[in-house]
């Protein structure tokens, strides 16, 4: 059957077309002749492939003939860019696409990690000329970065700390009361706090807190362009944005792993006083006694590498940041996740070096 077309398929003509073209579309043998078609846009294109996959589909013949090279052409592109049809079958998963899967994953991974290695080599390279040049140091955005991580963190870093120390009391008491070796408490409280969770804890909540607000503030200039016209006038978007977080963060850890280490044992004081009758004079000279100062130092030595790498990798997401809000909120939530994977897995490699050097 052919079809002698209008010499106008256009938007406005697209819906009245399509009925006058129904018979056509049931013989499920068509030749649509464009030749007399002048005017032809984007939605007649659409509307003249559409009904050719249509009758292809349906076990038919549909052919598109005389079309000039202007019209060729515009089929030709809207032809490209229509998604493909939905597989309706189900697809049946076995262990090829459950590898394939891994395997991609894997190396996804691997080459995110290089990617922030070579970033961090970036920073520190950028580190090194600004201690050549001390001048260069934007101090003032340093201080405003110390104190957006450091002092507005310290409430809820002193609460969490105060918490973890009176449940580990708590829980401590109830399993050591049953040996009347509820002294040791201490031992139990002042560890924990001092080697592990203190500055751990304080890191999680610092690369949930921190480390989100330096991928979206980044990302958000990132959205607008800034740093760009950062770039255009000559400013290195790392030393001025990166250093100073990075700076910041480093500085603050410690001393925010420092009150949460001072609120944990405290939290565990109070709540051996109130369960298990250990006094503060007790509680304080079975600390002095009984726990090395080491266990205090390991915790502040991890503390600076756990801040670079939560600085490193909020800021590093918020460079990847693309033109729309959705890699904006993709890219926060990954800082986050990746911040405290990282965090964790150095804390396990930490405790391994520890506990091979006997320290």
């Amino acid at each position: 059957m052919d079809v002698t077309l209008p010499d106008r398929i256009v938007v406005a003509q697209v819906d009245a077309l399509r009925a006058q073209l129904a018979a056509a579309e049931a013989s499920l043998d068509v030749t649509f002749d464009l030749s007399p078609v002048k005017v032809l846009d984007t939605a007649g294109a659409w509307l003249l492939i559409d009904l050719q996959a249509r009758i292809r589909n349906a076990g038919g013949r549909c052919d598109i003939v005389g079309a000039s090279e202007v019209h060729a052409d515009l089929l030709e592109v809207v032809r490209g860019n229509i998604p493909a049809p939905p597989d309706a079958r189900p697809r049946h998963h076995d262990l090829f696409d459950w590898l394939e899967t891994l395997g991609k994953s894997t190396w996804e991974g691997i080459r995110s990690l290089v990617e922030i290695l070579g970033f961090l080599g970036t920073v520190v390279a950028r580190f090194g000329g600004l201690l050549l040049h001390p001048g260069r140091l934007r101090f003032t955005s340093l201080v405003h970065h110390m104190h957006e991580i450091g002092l507005k963190a310290v409430p809820i870093v002193s609460l969490m700390a105060f918490l973890i120390g009176v449940v580990m009391a708590f829980q401590g008491a109830v399993q050591l009361r049953q040996f009347g070796a509820e002294v040791f408490v201490v031992d139990l409280i002042a560890i924990s706090v001092l080697r592990e969770l203190g500055i751990l804890l304080t890191a999680i909540i610092v690369a949930g807190r921190s480390g989100a607000a330096f991928t979206a503030s980044i990302g958000s200039m990132k959205m607008r362009e800034e740093i760009d016209a950062m770039q255009t006038f000559g400013l290195d978007p790392v030393e001025v944005l990166v250093l100073p977080r990075v700076l910041a963060i480093a500085i603050m850890l410690p001393l925010l792993g420092f009150v949460a280490d001072v609120m944990g044992l405290f939290g565990g004081a109070l709540m051996s006083w109130i369960e298990l009758g250990v006094s503060p004079g007790m509680f304080q000279t079975r600390l002095y006694d009984s726990v090395d100062v080491w266990h205090y130092a390991v915790g502040l030595i991890k503390a600076p590498f756990f801040a670079v790498i939560i600085g490193i990798v909020g800021c590093y997401e918020g460079m990847k940041v693309g033109g729309n809000a959705e890699s904006l909120g993709r890219l926060t939530s990954t800082s986050v996740v990746l911040s405290i994977f990282l965090v964790i897995v150095a804390d396990a490699m930490f405790s391994i070096f520890f506990s091979i050097v006997g320290v």
